[in-house]
Order: structure tokens, then sequence, then C-alpha cells
């Protein structure tokens, strides 16, 4: 259908003729990642139309993004006088209310946050504020609801709170309960360290850092203090949940979150990390870079801007500049396990997977004895592609030993197997199980019918190739699974028809495979059809 001139300015807000030009080509900014231009498109936009909603919301999402506070603050105000302000705007208006000191602001805003779906946070916010006026903030977490989203929250920040309290023994106690219950995150520890620190007790705060992890051992050398009260406990609680929120589909909460715990504190470079993270995920590239440039060389989150700088590359589809930066991090006397991985994992995606085998058993040692089925498998699975199966085999077993409920592991060592024709009946139970714990992944119910097939049960093989290729009918190699059970059961029409769908996409050894298949067969006696 073609729209005409008038259908398409019904579909257009409500800005002047003038500057319908800006709106439009702000549209496309930021479908581009270009968040700047598109920031300065709505700001014009929203001038010449300053009460309209479709213009503000756009304003306020890309000025956040951009980094525009002022021009969020005003789209927000628009949103909010029309009702239909998105829930988060209360928590920049918190932060902003905190920042400028307006108590009677930071109330309202509480109890708009109080009223939503971010109402977890309200409890520690109105708790740190209490602590700001004298009053007694533990009575208000001791009369929170503890759902299972704030549970941690109030617990983290009660330590937080006790510190502040200079209730040192109490702190403590709170403090490693809290610790135990998320023994892997460092912001607990990072977030009590510069409190400690900045009422004075620098030694202690040092200890909290305690380890020999790369990472931690910058966090003690670059130990900031930071006195206590509500800009602090507000901007790491922001913080805190943005880091939960990572690799959750959550961009867009991640920026408002990050950015306002920046506007309260402007040297946390933890937040400036998971800033640059959500903007690169919304493909906001420049404007990401710019943010890890602010993190300083003697910032104890600078080798993690690094890091994030490669995953800005790799995201853009620069694999050299990526693997680059990769390698000369992972090559320094003094680089972590997450640097070895990291650059173990570009290689493997280009495959180098002997290259990357070496790598992957670096980050292994590294690890210690804190070594997960990850390191494990991501080892095997590279031993296993540079051909070296009997090195691969303990590492994919022992994957399985230490993740017995974990999909993934069971697919690859039984795939692995039942693939060489080698111990099919724990391969064909390895899938099963796989199978069973996620029936509907299209991979691992064409490794179980591969397994059935290379077991000789083509009757138990074929609808479970025929599911998968549904599931994923542009793979080459389920296509290519399917056509080959076809050829076994004698259904030689559907068996070049399944090869055919394979050979779209093949590439290399898998393409000249193919080709041989739909010209010969595959070489087996079967039935007629």
């Amino acid at each position: 259908m073609i729209l005409t001139g008038a259908a398409v300015a019904l579909l257009l807000p409500s800005v002047a003729h003038a500057d319908l030009g800006a709106y439009v080509r702000a549209r496309a900014a930021a479908a581009d990642g270009a968040v700047d231009l598109a920031a300065a498109g709505y700001a014009a936009a929203l001038a010449a139309a300053p009460a309209d909603e479709v213009v503000a919301i756009r304003a306020y999402r890309n000025a956040l993004a951009a980094g525009d506070l002022a021009l969020a603050r005003r789209a927000a105000a628009v949103l909010e006088r029309a009702g239909v302000a998105p829930a988060d705007t209360a928590i920049l208006a918190f932060a902003d209310a905190v920042r400028t000191r307006n108590k009677a602001a930071a109330d309202d805003a509480l109890g708009r946050i109080g009223a939503g779906p971010l109402d977890f946070l309200a409890p520690v916010l109105r708790a740190w504020t209490a602590f700001d006026r004298g009053g007694d903030p533990f009575a208000i977490l001791d009369n929170a609801g503890e759902s299972g989203l704030s549970r941690r929250y109030i617990s983290e920040h009660r330590a937080l709170l006790l510190f502040a309290s200079m209730r040192r023994e109490e702190a403590l106690a709170a403090y490693r309960t809290a610790t135990g219950a998320d023994p892997g995150s460092i912001d607990l520890r990072w977030n009590a360290a510069t409190l400690v620190a900045g009422i004075g007790n620098r030694r202690l705060a040092r200890e909290m850092l305690a380890g020999d992890d790369a990472t931690l051992a910058a966090l003690r050398d670059g130990l900031r203090p930071m006195r206590p009260g509500t800009a602090f406990g507000t901007s790491r609680l922001l913080t805190r949940l943005a880091a939960d929120l990572g690799g959750q589909e959550t961009q867009v909460l991640t920026i408002l979150l990050t950015r306002a715990a920046l506007s309260l504190d402007p040297g946390d470079d933890r937040a400036r990390l998971l800033l640059a993270a959500a903007l690169g995920q919304e493909k906001a590239y420049d404007r990401a870079q710019l943010v890890l440039g602010a993190i300083r060389p003697d910032s104890p989150f600078a080798v993690a801007a690094l890091g994030e700088r490669i995953e800005l590359r790799r995201r853009q589809g620069d694999a050299a500049g990526a693997l680059a930066q990769a390698e000369a991090l992972a090559v320094r006397r003094d680089a972590g396990e997450r640097d070895l991985r990291r650059y173990a994992d570009l290689l493997a995606d280009q495959d180098r997977n002997v290259d990357a085998a070496i790598y992957y058993g670096a980050a292994l040692t590294r690890a210690g004895a804190a070594a997960s089925w990850v390191h494990h498998l991501q080892l095997g699975g590279a031993l296993e592609r540079a051909g070296r199966w009997d090195a691969a085999l303990p590492h994919l077993r022992k994957a399985v030993e230490l993740a017995p409920d974990e999909p993934v592991a069971l697919n690859y060592l039984g795939y692995a197997q039942a693939d060489r024709g080698e111990n099919l009946t724990e391969a064909v139970a390895l899938l099963e199980r796989a199978n069973r714990l996620r029936p509907d992944d299209p991979a691992i119910t064409d490794s179980l019918g591969w397994a059935y097939f290379r077991s000789g049960d083509v009757a138990r093989a074929l609808p479970l190739l025929e599911a998968a290729a549904q599931g994923q009918p542009a793979s080459v190699t389920i296509n290519e699974h399917l056509g080959d059970a076809y050829w076994r059961a004698g259904r030689r029409f559907e068996a070049r028809y399944a090869w055919r769908a394979a050979a779209l996409y093949a590439e290399g050894e898998q393409q000249a495979r193919l080709a041989g298949k739909l010209a010969n067969g595959s070489g087996e006696k079967v039935a007629a059809n």
C-alpha cells in the first residue's frame, strides 16, 4: 500500500511543518545509533511542539543516551503533565532532588517510585533519606515488605547504613551475611570499602578488597573514599540494579539508572562501564566510546574499560581491531582470567581453534580452584574443533561432571561422541537428558535425532530431525542430517530436497559433501521409494 502525503502527515507528531525535517532526521539518526544527532533533532522538534507526547518520549530516551540531561528533564516534564510519563522519570527526579537538596521534590519523587513498578527501590531510598535527615533508617528497612526483588538490596544497604552509623560490629555481621549471599559480586565489597574509607578506616576498607584477583588489586590501589549520605546510597543502589540487569535486554532502563547515578557521583567509573555496555547494545557505539574515554588510565576500572572497547569493536563488525586489542590484554604478564577467555573467544570466532585452546587452557589454569564447567567446556570445545579429540574428551566429561543439569554441556559431549560413532549408548543418554531439560531447542533436538540415526534407529530419529528442521529451517547441519535420515529410510526425493535446503547456505567442505550427495546420494544402500 502506498500512503498519500496526507496519510503520512497523520502518522507524524504535531510539530510545525518546518520542523518535520528535524523530527524525521532525528528518527533516522536514532535508528543508526547516532544518539547525539537524534537528541539535537528531537530537541528542535520539541521546541516546535512543546506539548507533543510522541516527540517528548523520543526526546527523553535519546537525551538520556546522549547525556543531555537538560533535554531529558524538559521532555520528562511534558510527559508528566500529560500523565503518560514512564516510571523511571521518578528516578531521575529523585536524583535531581537529592543533588539539589530539595526535600519536597525528593519526597514527591519517592512517592511516585513507591507507587510504581520500581517500588522495590523505595525502602532503601527512604532509609538513606531518613539517615541524612537524622531519622531512623533501620525502622524503615525493618518495616519494608521484603519481596524477592528488594531483599538483597535491603540486606546490602542495611550493612552500609550500619557502617555509616558507626555501628561497626553490627555492620560487619550484616556485611558478612550480605556478601555470603552473593560471593561472586564485587559491588557490595567495593561500595562498603569506599564508604568505610570515607569514614576514616582505610585499613578495614582494604581488607574488604583482599584477594589475588587483578580486579580486586586494582580496586585496592584505586580506593576512592566516599562520605555516607543519600547521594552515595542512591548512586550505588542504582548502579547495583543496573549491574543486575546486565544482559537482560533492559538497556533503556540501564541507561537511565547509570545516568542518574553519575549525576550524583560523577566519579563512578563502575556506572560508566555499565552505561557504555548498554549504549553498545543500543548500537550507540560512538557515544559508548566517549563514555569509556572518561575513564582515566589510573582508574581501577581502566582494564575493564579496555575490555568493553573490545566488545564495542566486535559488535561493530571490526573483528581484526577487536582481536588486536584483545591480544594486547591477553599477553600481559598480569592478564586476568577474563582477558584470556575474551581473546580465546575471539580466536574461536575466527576458527583459530588451536590458538583458542592455548588461551582457554591458560584461563583454566588462572581460574584454579574456581574453574567452572564453562572453562572446561570452552577448552574441550576448542580442542575438539582443532582435531584433538583425545585431549578434548576429558574436559568435556569434566564439564558434565561439574554441571550435570546443564543442557549445553550435555549436548556438546553427547553430540561429539554420536557424530564420531563412539560410546553411542552414553551419547544417547546424555542427549535424552539434555532434551528433557530443554525440549524446545532445535539444536538439541537435532543432536538427539542424529544420535538415534547413528545408533541405527531411523524410526526414532526422523520425527526429531523433522522437528529440528522446522525450528531452524536455515540450518545447514540440521537439513543435512534430515536428508541423510530420509535417504536411509528410502525416501530419496525428500532426502534430496533436504540436502538442497542445506546446500543454500553451506560453505567449504560441507558444500562439497552436499554436492556429492545431491549427485550420487549418500552412498548407502537403501530400499527405493
